[in-house]
């Protein structure tokens, strides 16, 4: 399921498309970025949390992308829903602040 659809129904009040475009995209790469921290570990085959440093840098870098890849990807299909919150929060601040 993607969460485009999802997210678009939710519009900021007195905003237009375009600027409710602009919010989704922002949420889901602040989604991205969260998960692509949370998948580096796993791409380094350690237990541990900690980045060492590999002697091969072009394989590091490469790796580095596909993480960001498979992170941006997860959070344009849905992700842990925190693209969803950020919006949520950000629309009700909105109205909250356009009301007063």
């Amino acid at each position: 399921m993607r969460i485009d659809g999802d997210l678009q129904s939710q519009t900021v009040y007195g905003a237009g498309k375009q600027q409710n475009a602009k919010l989704v995209d922002a949420a889901q790469q602040f989604e991205a970025m969260l998960m692509q921290e949370m998948l580096k570990p796993m791409r380094t085959g350690e237990d541990s949390w900690d980045e060492e440093k590999s002697n091969d840098s072009a394989s590091d870098t490469i790796s580095s992308f596909g993480t960001e890849a498979v992170a941006k990807a997860i959070s344009k299909g849905g992700g842990l829903g925190i693209a969803k919150q950020v919006i949520r929060q950000v629309t009700q601040e909105h109205e909250r602040n356009s009301k007063k």
